[in-house]
């Protein structure tokens, strides 16, 4: 008779022990290793990992006889998805979303039913039943036939499915809750994710079906489950997004395909997400003239450039010790910021407190960011407001020097776009031709710069 035996595995990583241990030694997290119980089962032929219609191998091959076809992917016809994606879904592919719960994840696989009705969609659902599917479906205005939905969580199963329909597209909504029954585990344990994320990788590589995930997101942010899925797959998106604002933002964390780092910009509303093709519009659109503490900054998302505002409130402190909140902003960088400006350029904020805001929900880790919020920050401190046509640009260092940035054409190109007349660059960077509405203010010192901008 088999006997059980006891392992204990951290639920961040998936480390296994035979102890409990306070701290993993793998991810170093403090009291996440969870008990679970063992079966020992008789050995047998078939591996725990194979399923049947999987278990085929190819020989070896020479690198100069593998055949590759450059129009191997299909588009989604979702721009923004097709964006991140690195110009649409490459057949075979293993695609990971994670996002937190109502962002927006189920609502956009289901759209892509929508904007292409000749693909072949298989939708396996395990957080709702198929009326739940079909009454948000008739909201986001999907009415295709050629979505099938399935909402058994047997991974056996989902596989035999997707074998016999040959689906262009395999949705499985989501990760955490399918199961293999072979396991002891209950669904959404790192065995059974790490097992199913496996047999689901198989099928898209050699049934050449491209296979979408959902999963959960822990409450820090990041993607539950073991770290290993993370690198099982070809691509990692996130959808982020602030409750508070109707945008959405997805942003590939991986990419074997494409462009990494990449975002896309969705507004969400009632008949689902449209795409926002120009976001920077979107972001300045609220932004008031004539205000100080107001500055405007070009930044990188992935390849495509931000024109986003930055707003600085400085007042005197009624406490001893005056308070410092940046939101959206790093808030040892605006120390270091503070620093330089006391330091460097003689302004006093050690009696202030100052609060920085990136409008819009953003979130601006870009240090080409530095020098439009010192001139935000030492707007509000004066009371004098800045030229509503001027961005800036710049990294700052501890010396007050303005560093180069990168992709400054790019940035450029984005401010033109939008009309704007001033431009402070790093006068480091060289830069191409540009239109001659378009000032270009030169500046190698940012305390110079913000003697120059107010």
């Amino acid at each position: 008779m088999a006997k059980s035996r006891i392992e204990y595995i951290c639920s961040d990583c998936g480390h296994t022990s035979a102890k409990w241990l306070g701290n993993c030694p793998s991810c170093g997290s403090w009291h996440t290793f969870k008990e679970f119980t063992v079966d020992k089962k008789p050995s047998s032929k078939s591996h725990k990992g194979k399923v049947e219609g999987l278990d085929k191998t190819q020989s070896p091959q020479s690198l100069k006889d593998i055949s590759y076809e450059e129009e191997a992917r299909f588009k989604s016809n979702i721009p923004e998805l097709d964006r991140v994606l690195g110009g649409g879904f490459m057949s075979g592919s293993f695609v990971l979303i994670g996002g937190d719960p109502g962002i927006g994840k189920s609502t956009l696989t289901l759209q892509i039913g929508k904007a292409r009705p000749d693909l072949k969609i298989l939708y396996c659902a395990g957080e709702e039943s198929a009326g739940q599917i079909k009454q948000r479906a008739n909201r986001l205005g999907v009415s295709t036939e050629n979505l099938f939905v399935y909402t058994d969580t047997d991974v056996s199963n989902v596989l035999k499915q997707a074998q016999e329909l040959q689906p262009d597209l395999l949705i499985v909504d989501s990760i955490q809750t399918v199961y293999r029954t072979e396991l002891s585990s209950m669904a959404g344990s790192i065995q059974q994710v790490k097992e199913c994320a496996a047999l689901l990788q198989q099928l898209a590589k050699k049934q050449d079906i491209t296979t979408v995930l959902i999963g959960h997101v822990t409450k820090e942010g990041s993607i539950a489950g073991p770290r290993v899925l993370e690198h099982m797959v070809d691509t990692v998106l996130h959808f982020e997004g602030d409750s508070n604002y109707t945008y959405r933002m997805l942003r590939a964390l991986k990419n074997r395909f494409g462009a990494a780092h990449e975002v896309g910009v969705f507004e969400m509303r009632e008949d689902g997400l449209h795409d926002v093709l120009n976001p920077s519009q979107l972001f300045l659109s609220e932004a008031e003239s004539g205000v100080s503490g107001n500055a405007v900054v070009c930044t990188i998302e992935g390849t495509r450039p931000l024109l986003i505002e930055v707003q600085a409130l400085v007042t005197p402190s009624n406490y001893s010790t005056p308070q410092r909140t940046a939101n959206g902003f790093d808030h040892r960088r605006l120390s270091m910021l503070l620093a330089v400006l006391e330091k460097r350029g003689g302004y006093q904020f050690s009696g202030q407190d100052v609060y920085l805001n990136i409008a819009g929900g953003i979130r601006l880790n870009d240090t080409a960011g530095d020098l439009g919020v010192m001139c935000a920050l030492v707007s509000s401190m004066l009371d004098k407001p800045i030229s509503d046509n001027t961005v800036f640009l710049g990294e700052v260092g501890l010396g007050g020097e303005i560093r180069a940035v990168n992709r400054i054409d790019r940035r450029i190109a984005e401010i033109q776009k939008l009309g704007f007349r001033n431009a402070f660059v790093p006068g480091s960077n060289k830069v191409g031709k540009t239109k001659s509405n378009l000032n270009l203010i030169r500046v190698k010192n940012s305390i110079q710069a913000i003697k120059k901008a107010l």
